[in-house]
């Protein structure tokens, strides 16, 4: 039986304090920053110029429930907690400065081969790609036909764009996510259609399926 196409719109977290500075992975505590709170308002109001959206879902982190909480307002809907939207398992490198972890040598090969890359104590990216894939595979059974908002992170958002596009794992670091960005990828029967990717400004009215 086909399902419909659904739109799903991937936004990104909004600035926190470690923002190109910490590799916080999935660490609790951690808040938006106010520049954060400020993109999340901004990136509800580019949301709701859409219409109505069937859910919205977000990665259980402070951080990821922050940003999906002006999208709630502005929708007047509850955000649902989905862990197939979490963050990278990083093990042992999660809370460490990225300064130091580029002078780590297996930095390189998590640029240039992350499908071979497993995170000391942590998840692999082929899990991690795996586990956001198949989240965003029930969520689109689950709203055939619709548009939702999930609110993740940069990776696992980078893994999906990869995974639609039918581009290899190991290319995906040249992928770009910013913090509060929209990436929106409509999927149907036939095969994912990636709409927009990193999308900072402007209107995703024109997003929406004819």
């Amino acid at each position: 039986m086909s399902v419909k196409p659904t739109l799903v719109l991937l936004v990104r977290h909004g600035t926190t304090p470690t923002t190109g500075k910490i590799l916080p992975g999935r660490a609790r505590g951690l808040h938006l920053a106010e520049s954060g709170k400020a993109q999340a308002v901004r990136v509800a109001e580019r949301i709701a110029e859409m219409g109505k959206v069937a859910a919205i879902y977000a990665s259980p982190l402070e951080r990821a429930r922050e940003t999906a909480a002006p999208i709630s307002r502005a929708m007047k809907m509850p955000v649902r907690i989905e862990r197939g939207l979490l963050e990278c398992d990083f093990g042992t490198w999660t809370g460490q400065a990225l300064q130091r972890l580029y002078k780590k040598p297996e930095w390189t090969t998590v640029q240039r081969a992350p499908s071979s890359f497993r995170f000391p104590q942590g998840e692999s990216f082929v899990e991690m790609q795996s586990r956001m894939v198949g989240a965003l595979d029930v969520i689109r059974r689950r709203h055939a036909g619709k548009t939702v908002v999930c609110v993740s992170h940069a990776d696992p958002i980078k893994a999906a764009v990869a995974h639609a596009m039918g581009t290899p794992l190991d290319l995906f670091q040249r992928i770009v996510i910013s913090t509060c960005s929209v990436t929106a990828i409509l999927y149907t029967d036939l095969a994912p259609i990636v709409l927009t990717v990193n999308s900072t400004g402007g209107s995703l009215r024109d997003l929406k399926p004819s």
